[in-house]
């Protein structure tokens, strides 16, 4: 008994000393870990970095977006309306919004946010002044069919946001809007623009010196209620006024005399914008315009081919579309371009309203398609037109690129697959609407109606000038310009918002009163602005393509009892399997 003791306790002595050992290397495992986290933690507070799985990099944001949050010096919060018991692709919508905001938040502590249900209360009085709020803030709202418990039910969301920074406050929204389009569609498209929107946001609030831009006057263009809505759209991003050339050589420039060393002209502003002018330019408005581009100015041009009114159909079922020589055409050809004297038909076109029969002694009146109004899908990927909405025109002309060197063309609208033109004088007859159009005449696909040129143009005037004009400082005529940009329209009532018939007020850029549809003028002047005028290029964003992967929803159907069964039945077997092969080989260890 003794000798068993003794044997026993000879044997319990190395087991001792090994769970020592042990002991002993599992603390300083745990004081090595907790340098490493300290360590860790430390670096961490120096040098920031993030890591992006997906293969789209999805949330990563871009450098200009960081660069724009490093100049937050201030709380910008957002209150999203996107809260409260919707369908799964507005949710998708909402949590893609908080993980954005989440990245924004990651690269700038002063990123705040809260999610809102506008319709969180059962008082309807109390909903309707939240949604007539709401409404007043320039929120748009949203009508679903919500499934219940007692069948579907009507619900109003306003899937945007406000957002606020040093007492000032603007609204956003979240959800585009895409003529033709599936919900998914316009959904996924809006979740891929989030970075974008959300951004241009915060980046309208935190500018302070807004660049100036100006709307040319003085040849029939638009005039202030016809251009109301862009004006005001524009407002909230520069500084925007009117300037008449009337030949005054420093209409757009000034000279620099606050600063010795750099005696020089200057452009006033930015960007010009020339609205659909009817009249004729001068020689020297043309000089002026000229010098400012070579300046290295930016120019929005929405100039007509063809001059032709709705108006005058009022009286007369017919009317003849001339050609509006506006003295401009050499001009633009020497930029790259050339507005033709014709007009667009296009079977993808908006309607108009029309007697198309009577009741008794009333009218009837429907919507009948008209050719001369084609509707522009941009099926481009630049940032300008990349997932806009349909662009609505009237009277539009077809344009032409000239092979100019250093200088890049870029089709920003055109025309559908199933579209001509015809020459002017055209005549635009009413009856064209009651009769079938004949297929076999529609074979010109894309017809360009707006371009972007980009880069170093030559003057007009070079080799033009008298050398007095040429060596005179006072005007100091540049031949080359710098790297710059134009874009042309080719019909001028782009940016022309209506005007209510009755009341007379202006409508929103874009808004069809006769069709109760927005369409993307307004989105589109302004992408075209931002893109000529914005050195942190934010609009560059919007080119970048995220790839929603949704589910073939006749796939699921077909497979529907397969995938539950797999789904729920081989986590099961798994652990049994675990559990099976962890207690044989727990006997075999213990049995030995």
């Amino acid at each position: 008994m003794a000798g068993f003791s003794l044997k026993r306790k000879n044997r319990d002595v190395p087991n001792s000393a090994a769970q020592k050992n042990i002991r002993i290397q599992n603390v300083i495992m745990l004081i090595y870990s907790i340098l490493i986290i300290i360590l860790l933690n430390i670096i961490g507070s120096f040098v920031f970095t993030r890591f992006d799985l997906t293969a789209e990099k999805r949330y990563t944001l871009s450098d200009v977006t960081k660069k724009m949050l490093s100049q937050v010096d201030d709380y910008v919060y957002f209150k999203i309306y996107l809260e409260g018991d919707f369908p799964a692709g507005f949710k998708r919508l909402r949590n893609e919004t908080r993980e954005m905001l989440d990245e924004f938040r990651a690269y700038n502590e002063f990123i705040g946010y809260e999610f809102i249900n506008p319709n969180v209360s059962s008082d309807e009085k109390e909903r309707d002044n939240t949604y007539r709020l709401l409404i007043e803030k320039g929120l748009k709202p949203t009508e679903l069919n919500v499934k219940a418990k007692e069948g579907s039910k009507q619900q109003i969301i306003f899937p945007g946001a406000m957002v606020s920074y040093k007492g000032r406050e603007t609204s956003m929204h979240l959800l585009l809007e895409q003529l033709g389009s599936s919900s998914e569609t316009v959904l996924n498209n809006s979740i891929q623009n989030l970075e974008f929107n959300l951004a241009t946001a915060v980046n309208k609030l935190i500018i302070n010196d807004k660049p100036k831009i100006a709307f040319m006057t003085g040849h029939g263009e638009l005039n202030d209620k016809d251009n109301y809505s862009a004006r005001e759209a524009l407002s909230e991003y520069y500084s925007v006024e009117k300037v008449q050339l009337n030949g005054k050589i420093n209409a757009l420039t000034e000279r620099n005399t606050s600063d010795s060393s750099r005696v020089g002209i200057y452009n006033k502003y930015t960007a010009i914008i020339i609205a659909k002018p009817d009249s004729a330019f001068s020689e020297k408005d043309k000089f002026i315009i000229d010098q400012f581009l070579m300046r290295g100015g930016k120019i929005l041009w929405l100039v007509d081919g063809v001059n032709a009114e709705m108006d005058s159909l009022q009286k007369k079922s017919s009317t003849l579309g001339l050609a509006n020589e506006i003295n401009i055409e050499d001009q633009l050809f020497k930029y790259g371009v050339r507005i033709n004297p014709d007009l667009i038909l296009d079977v993808t076109c908006l309607p108009i309203v029309m007697i198309t029969g009577r009741n008794g002694d009333q009218p009837k009146f429907g919507y009948l398609p008209w050719m001369f109004f084609p509707l522009l899908n941009p099926t481009s990927k630049h940032p300008i037109v990349n997932n806009l909405n349909g662009i609505r025109t009237q009277f539009t002309s077809s344009i032409d690129t000239i092979g100019i060197k250093n200088v890049k063309k870029t089709i920003l609208l055109s025309s559908s697959q199933y579209s001509r033109s015809v020459s002017a004088p055209v005549i635009i007859d009413l009856e064209m609407v009651k009769r079938q159009p004949d297929e076999r005449l529609f074979t010109q696909a894309n017809i360009p109606v707006a371009v972007l040129l980009e880069g170093k143009f030559e003057s007009l005037f070079k080799n033009r000038v008298p050398a007095e004009i040429r060596e005179d400082r006072q005007i100091s005529f540049v031949e080359n310009s710098r790297q710059t940009q134009v874009i042309v329209v080719s019909d001028g009532d782009v940016i022309r918002n209506q005007t209510h018939r009755q009341k007379g007020y202006p409508l929103p850029l874009g808004f069809d009163q006769d069709t109760r549809q927005s369409f993307g003028n307004g989105d589109f002047i302004l992408n075209a602005m931002n893109y000529l005028v914005d050195d942190s290029r934010l609009i560059s964003i919007r080119s970048r393509e995220l790839k929603i992967r949704l589910l073939d929803r006749k796939r699921v159907e077909a497979e529907k009892l397969q995938w539950q069964i797999l789904n729920i039945g081989l986590p099961i077997l798994l652990v049994i399997f675990f559990a099976l092969l962890w207690n044989y080989f727990r006997k075999c260890r213990y049995t030995r």
